[in-house]
């Protein structure tokens, strides 16, 4: 299995943000993770378009945006046309997510959902025949620097044996150390949304990291 790596852009730093891009894209990330925040949704105001712009301008990887904003598909179509690879919105911020859904396949990207810790799986189930990524939040979206919240394994562990019923990749995001992408791959997780817990603000170069990260993986899928 190929575990992805995806940096948590809103944990870079913001100084040398294109010298930051570069690295990680030479130290082998596979998805950049940009996270919108609206304030709202959120009580925190996120990256911006800008940022955005940068990030998607400096790599030829996939860039993927997480849009933590009330309404998103207001919001979709401009993403799309700059450059975003996949789109993930969260169910309980969007009236009509299967539309928005629709929308962002329409538009010739990868769609993907993200719930809250407090959203349950049953409250999505029509939505899994149609995404391609689920994203789990293993802590509350908004801030980073918070602890794992170990009660998510449970709906972590329940979305990996149903995606055998569909085409879903599963990610995580939020306190994802180097234990948890272990224990966590071995439950059937294939994207790690990695901040401070395993990547950034590290002593070792970034390729350093994500080589150690990738090689526990392999190991631990017996490659």
């Amino acid at each position: 299995m190929n575990h992805l790596i995806c940096p948590s852009m809103m944990c870079a730093d913001f100084a040398n943000l294109s010298e930051e891009v570069e690295k990680l894209d030479a130290g082998g990330a596979d998805i950049f993770h940009v996270d919108i925040m609206d304030g709202s949704f959120v009580p925190n105001f996120g990256m911006g378009l800008q940022d955005f712009e940068l990030i998607r301008n400096t790599t030829d990887k996939l860039v993927d945006v997480h849009l933590m904003i009330m309404n998103p598909i207001k919001h979709v179509e401009m993403f799309a046309e700059k450059g975003a690879d996949i789109i993930y919105i969260h169910p309980e911020a969007d009236l009509q997510p299967a539309r928005t859904i629709d929308l962002i396949h329409s538009l010739g990207k990868k769609a993907g959902i993200a719930l809250n810790p407090g959203t349950s799986v049953e409250s999505v189930i029509e939505l899994l025949e149609l995404i391609d990524y689920l994203m789990i939040m293993t802590v509350n979206p908004g801030f980073a620097g918070q602890a794992y919240l170990e009660y998510t394994n449970q709906k972590i562990r329940k979305v990996c044996q149903l995606k055998n019923n569909y085409h879903y990749q599963v990610m995580v995001d939020g306190a994802i150390s180097p234990q948890k992408i272990s224990e966590l791959s071995e439950l059937g997780v294939e994207g790690f949304v990695l901040g401070t817990s395993a990547l950034f603000g590290k002593e070792q170069t970034y390729e350093e990291t994500i080589l150690k990260l990738k090689e526990t993986n392999l190991m631990k899928a017996g490659i």
